[in-house]
């Protein structure tokens, strides 16, 4: 029986849900994860099996001696793809839709991207149908039926587009510090923590937030946009576009650090990276540029406290992720708002394409029981 040809039951959908979640599970253990009686979860699995969205994996034996099958998804169920497309590199996950990791690579140059990707799909012709393909971008991602910059939405399919990606591919996109978030909610530094801001320091500034265990993505997609918060705030200063960022991003932080250098310093950093680690063998300059700067940091936590008050702010990208740049961000947190706990992220720059994984897999459970 063709797998295109069928309808399953709601108790199929529900089963093979459960079983996405759990990777490998007994009736039993999806009867109580589903709320369904055994006979019910036993004909859900019967249908499943026939189509080979499942398959049987081994026994599990219990403590009186009874054994019960153990069941996994099966070829029919298909993969997903995860696309992390910066600006400086591009790196994919493709998971199968229990989680389980098939393929992954990155490149360093953009432009290598579509073979890279290519290649990924041709090693997967064995896995089964190409469920979903979430790709994290670095602009804002428009939601459906919104009107955003032409100029933004055209570089977002740009970047989708120059993937060679199949034409019947479901495509999403998503913001990478969005993504970069949920991973953090699921596996992260975030814990058990449901309410919190993912702050990334970079080359950009940018914030996920999630709030009771969801994403905050906004009317625009854009919340989170750290960029446009009007900086300076200076009553004989206007208000620039993207000011904070151009202060507050790697950039900047290395203008002001080739405005203070001098020669009795030494030889001067070539990037933020090789600032922080002068910062750590103790030389002086680079350590009070790297304090001022986790101070500046440290206003700009404040200020998201202030209007989400998350109890958490897990900090990322090259610079966040740096622990020299923790301790300021603590002391000014300290000294302008209420109790806010700072961690680093502990997936670093994996984070982004851990968490369009986690979008691309919950997407493809989605399609595979309503495609079918």
């Amino acid at each position: 029986m063709g797998v295109g040809t069928v309808s399953l039951s709601a108790s199929a959908q529900a089963v093979f849900i459960a079983l996405s979640a759990r990777a490998k599970a007994t009736r039993p253990q999806l009867a109580v994860d589903c709320g369904l009686s055994k006979p019910t979860v036993s004909a859900a699995v019967s249908e499943l099996e026939g189509i080979e969205l499942i398959e049987r994996n081994g026994a599990a034996h219990g403590t009186i001696g009874r054994t019960a099958a153990v069941y996994r998804l099966g070829p029919a169920a298909g993969y997903v793809l995860a696309v992390d497309h910066g600006s400086t590199q591009v790196s994919f996950r493709a998971v199968a839709l229990d989680g389980r990791l098939l393929d992954e690579a990155h490149t360093g140059t953009p432009s290598e991207a579509r073979a890279m990707v290519r290649a990924a799909l041709r090693r997967r012709r064995r896995s089964g149908p190409l469920r979903a393909v979430v790709v994290a971008v670095s602009d804002v991602v428009t939601p459906a039926g919104r009107v955003g910059d032409p100029a933004v939405d055209e570089r977002v399919r740009a970047a989708v587009d120059g993937l060679g990606l199949p034409a019947a591919a479901p495509v999403l996109t998503e913001n990478n510090v969005n993504c970069a978030a949920i991973a953090e909610l699921r596996e992260g530094a975030a814990g058990s923590r449901d309410t919190f801001v993912y702050l990334q320091v970079g080359v950009g500034i940018g914030a996920g937030i999630v709030v009771n265990g969801r994403l905050v993505r906004g009317e625009n997609g854009a919340a989170g946009e750290l960029a446009r918060l009007a900086y300076p705030w200076a009553d004989d200063r206007p208000a620039g576009h993207e000011a904070l960022e151009a202060r507050l991003g790697s950039p900047g932080l290395l203008r002001r650090v080739r405005a203070r250098w001098s020669t009795a310093d030494g030889p001067l950093p070539r990037d933020a990276a090789a600032l922080f680690a002068l910062a750590e063998r103790g030389h002086s300059t680079a350590a009070g540029l790297v304090r001022e700067h986790s101070l500046e940091v440290g206003k700009l936590a404040a200020s998201l406290s202030a209007v989400l008050d998350p109890g958490l702010v897990v900090l990322g990208g090259g610079v966040g992720a740096n622990p020299l740049l923790t301790p300021g961000v603590v002391e000014t947190l300290a000294g302008l708002s209420w109790p806010t706990e700072v961690v680093v992220s502990r997936l670093g720059d994996r984070a982004t394409v851990l968490g369009a994984a986690r979008l691309a897999r919950e997407q493809g459970v989605r399609r595979a029981v309503v495609a079918l």
